[in-house]
């Protein structure tokens, strides 16, 4: 799908911002972890795009799982209620991990996520999202790789939904009543 120009919607970040903004991410992340394979947690749904691009800006070797995690629900406001929906298939043991999520928001999903892969003994744990919206937020979560930091308005594409819509997107856009 081609940039959107749609009614009831305006680019936020056109794709080539994303894209640029990526690579340079890879290479931070590579700079930090010089030493064995960085485990890239995506979130489900939304983080796959980032992840698949941001795997490939990172020039060294990665692996990749995925986890589903919920607190939206089809609204537009978390629900403040999280559920693990899809859990992660290997161990984390002594691993470096880098939870990849398309945004950071209120911060109750992240932290209850943090949490729970802490349990799972890993070596380290850092957190990448494509967007931040720290006005946001209700707990305190840090990404140390953000793409960026947006205000606070519902945005969609790049990986981010409305009841499942927009994910195609190849730009970050404001959803617009």
């Amino acid at each position: 799908m081609a940039s959107v120009s749609q009614t009831g919607m305006r680019v936020l970040i056109p794709q080539e911002k994303i894209q640029a903004r990526i690579e340079e991410l890879g290479g931070e992340i590579a700079r930090d972890y010089p030493n064995g394979p960085i485990y890239l947690v995506g979130i489900l749904k939304g983080a796959c795009i980032f992840l698949s691009d941001l795997a490939r800006a990172i020039p060294k070797p990665v692996r990749i799982d995925f986890m589903g995690i919920s607190s939206y629900g089809k609204g537009t406001t978390s629900s403040g209620e999280v559920r693990v929906t899809k859990d992660l298939d290997v161990s984390l043991e002594g691993m470096d991990i880098l939870i990849v999520e398309d945004i950071v928001d209120t911060g109750v999903t992240l932290t209850y996520l943090t949490h729970l892969l802490h349990t799972r003994k890993p070596r380290s744990i850092q957190i990448a999202a494509l967007l931040d919206k720290p006005s946001r937020r209700l707990r305190p979560v840090v990404a140390k790789y953000v793409g960026f930091t947006i205000p606070d308005e519902f945005v969609v594409g790049y990986g981010l939904d409305y009841a499942e819509d927009y994910r195609n997107l190849k730009d970050v856009c404001v959803l617009e009543s």
